[in-house]
């Protein structure tokens, strides 16, 4: 049976989250080495695991109070792009749900949509620029049909997820053109991007979260 999606859920979504990272983390260093620096995988759990620790020390009262937390502790403890660009994701998602005890479908949709343009604007990039944009773009659309739908929050994240992880495989082709893999031009081509390859994985566990499972 799905879960409501009230703080538990964000809470686990965010322990299902730095089990993800932690278990994917060479992958995405591998990602990352072949186009950019090749810290993501390290910087993301570096930052997740600090989530975890936080959580462990304290109970946020909301699903907002929790994805907040989260933001403020990623701001402050990973490097590179992804600290500032997941950390605005995540305030820009607990700013939307406010004070709310529970997310009803179209909350949720909204949340989701206001993470993706957090990104937008820190990152200045948009769909087919081979970023995390390429997988929360058709993961908000995605979600934003599913809950017009009349879907209940679990088959929101459901499709939403689904989504992303098309998306982090339809970067695989494309050129960069923002960030460092930018640098590499063409040789960009034929590998995928580690943001859209990890968000996928968040919102996956933001699914998984949703549908009952605990970390």
């Amino acid at each position: 049976m799905a879960a409501p999606l009230d703080v538990a859920w964000a809470i686990a979504w965010l322990r299902l989250s730095a089990a993800v990272v932690a278990e994917n983390r060479m992958a995405l260093i591998e990602l990352d080495r072949a186009i950019g620096d090749g810290d993501h995988g390290e910087n993301l759990d570096r930052g997740f695991s600090a989530i975890v620790a936080k959580l462990d020390e304290e109970s946020p009262a909301t699903p907002g109070a929790a994805l907040k937390m989260a933001a403020m502790t990623l701001m402050s403890k990973v490097g590179g792009a992804a600290g500032p660009l997941y950390g605005t994701a995540f305030l820009r998602a607990a700013t939307a749900v406010g004070e709310s005890a529970t997310l009803d479908p179209a909350a949720l949709a909204g949340a989701l949509a206001a993470a993706r343009d957090g990104v937008v604007a820190r990152g200045k990039a948009e769909s087919g620029d081979k970023t995390m944009v390429d997988a929360w773009t058709p993961a908000v659309d995605a979600a934003a049909s599913a809950a017009a739908a009349g879907a209940d929050g679990a088959a929101v994240l459901e499709a939403a997820a689904v989504a992303a992880e098309a998306g982090a495989v339809a970067t695989d082709p494309l050129t960069a053109r923002k960030g460092r893999a930018s640098y590499l031009g063409e040789r960009s081509a034929g590998h995928r991007d580690p943001g859209a390859a990890s968000s996928a994985l968040i919102l996956r566990a933001a699914a998984r979260a949703a549908a009952g499972e605990a970390a």
